[in-house]
């Protein structure tokens, strides 16, 4: 199996949703920047901007600016499905929905020097994404982003998931720095977080929490 192309194996996605709204013509509230730039500072891995509600400009201003903050952190940002976006924004690659682009036409798009992540929920998807750079499989806990699309899927299937891929999985969904060894043991190769990081008073402190229970499982 390939390596993760990130380090630490810890992937932060957004969700601008969890903060107030920002001004009208913000590109970031400033609560939401706050957090971002706590949470990247401290050194997640990888950044996903996923927004998929907002429009290519205000899309596309925001993954500029997440790219030179990244850039000068060291850490690797996907932007999800809009491999336009992310090419126009300088951005290191582009995720895929299950749904999204085949692998090879996104590669096509973006370039072999940039990164391609997917997301799946079974086993038998894998197949399709076996040209991808990882992929990430979940919700493994209970989650309320995920309750809505039905019950969460638990560590034997990813465990299953993990047996069966030939490149490296994120566990996501419902994940802490508690569960990280489950996790780990089930055979991911790292996680992808959203609450976790962004809910606390001290993002850049939640990531800390994150890479250490990495270290240490």
């Amino acid at each position: 199996m390939r390596a993760l192309p990130f380090d630490p194996p810890l992937y932060l996605i957004t969700d601008r949703r969890r903060f107030a709204d920002p001004a009208p013509g913000a590109t970031f509230g400033a609560d939401e920047w706050r957090a971002l730039d706590a949470a990247i500072a401290a050194g997640p891995g990888a950044v996903q901007l996923r927004e998929k509600d907002l429009g290519g400009r205000t899309l596309c201003a925001r993954a500029e600016r997440l790219a030179e903050r990244c850039r000068a952190s060291g850490v690797k940002l996907l932007v999800n499905e809009r491999a336009d976006i992310a090419l126009a924004a300088g951005a290191d690659g582009v995720h895929l929905p299950e749904s999204g682009l085949p692998v090879a036409a996104a590669r096509a798009l973006v370039g072999p020097g940039r990164l391609v992540g997917c997301s799946v929920h079974a086993a038998d998807l894998l197949a399709a994404r076996a040209d991808a750079d990882f992929v990430l499989f979940g919700p493994v806990y209970d989650t309320p982003a995920k309750r809505a699309f039905g019950a969460p899927q638990g560590l034997e299937r990813l465990a299953a998931v993990a047996r069966a891929s030939t490149v490296p999985v994120l566990a996501v969904g419902g994940i802490t720095p508690g569960r990280v060894p489950d996790v780990l043991r089930a055979g991911a190769a790292g996680v992808a977080v959203i609450g976790a990081i962004l809910d606390p008073a001290d993002p850049g402190a939640a990531v800390a929490a994150f890479r250490e229970a990495l270290v240490r499982a």
